[in-house]
């Protein structure tokens, strides 16, 4: 990969210097230059071992993509630890490192390479249900949705100025959500409970608003979001209170 210098402008378009922008946070980035990825470095990744860890594999199997995207594309799954041990391209994930559930779903750019054919996602030993439903809806958002590549955003939410999970869950993601839900009869945990709410009350931001990137429009679409959830805080406490993820009352006091 080219080595970007410290005090080089941060090839997000932020206008920052790499050293105050990205750097150590370079999975963020969402990068052109494919030739920039040795096609060695690609296969360190596609040549880690299969895994299936929790219901992976189960839920895996009973997906047919191509029925659900048009997509042939297939998914593999690899170790969380073994993918961040490898240290490559900023591979490095608070998950891996306390050890906890999570998953990841590993930036193209770094596995197109080698293996054109699968799209790559990282999970924990002890992943739950949960997160493996929120992950495999990233997956089908970018098939058969938005086509918004999760921790890709950052420098939108940047310019933009509204939160980056308004942008990285799309209405088309809650639709994959709700499905894989549904699907694998899964109970959300906190945060995503919120975003099957705002999805079912039609507040979630399209995936073409967010690809067209008018900060205006997006800025506005954002402030709704935030409208709304205040507005319905003391619903949204009761409907999360119990589940997993649950940080406190989110209450608007008045």
């Amino acid at each position: 990969m080219k080595k970007i210098g410290r005090n080089d402008l941060c090839p997000c378009g932020s206008g920052k210097k790499f050293k105050k922008c990205h750097m150590g946070r370079e999975d963020e980035l969402s990068w052109d230059g494919m030739g920039d990825i040795s096609i060695e470095m690609s296969a360190m990744i596609t040549s880690l071992p299969e895994v299936s860890y929790g219901r992976s594999q189960e839920m895996k199997d009973a997906l047919d993509i191509k029925e659900l995207t048009g997509s042939s594309t297939g998914i593999k799954f690899v170790d969380l630890k073994e993918y961040t041990d490898l240290s490559l391209f900023g591979s490095s994930h608070p998950q891996a490192s306390r050890g906890s559930s999570g998953g990841v779903f590993i930036n193209l750019y770094k596995t197109t390479k080698s293996d054109p054919d699968n799209i790559y996602l990282a999970i924990s030993r002890d992943i739950d249900d949960s997160t493996l439903i929120h992950e495999l809806s990233h997956i089908l958002d970018y098939l058969g949705g938005s086509k918004l590549m999760p921790g890709t955003l950052k420098p939108l939410s940047f310019e933009s100025e509204i939160p980056v999970d308004h942008l990285e869950h799309p209405e088309e993601f809650g639709y994959w959500l709700d499905y894989l839900k549904k699907q694998f009869s899964v109970q959300p945990d906190a945060d995503d409970a919120i975003i099957s709410y705002l999805y079912e009350n039609g507040m979630l931001i399209k995936g073409k608003e967010i690809q067209e990137k008018n900060t205006l429009i997006l800025k506005s679409k954002s402030d709704r979001i935030l409208r709304f959830l205040s507005e319905k805080s003391q619903e949204i406490d009761a409907l999360i209170r119990n589940l997993p993820g649950y940080i406190g009352s989110r209450e608007v006091k008045e």
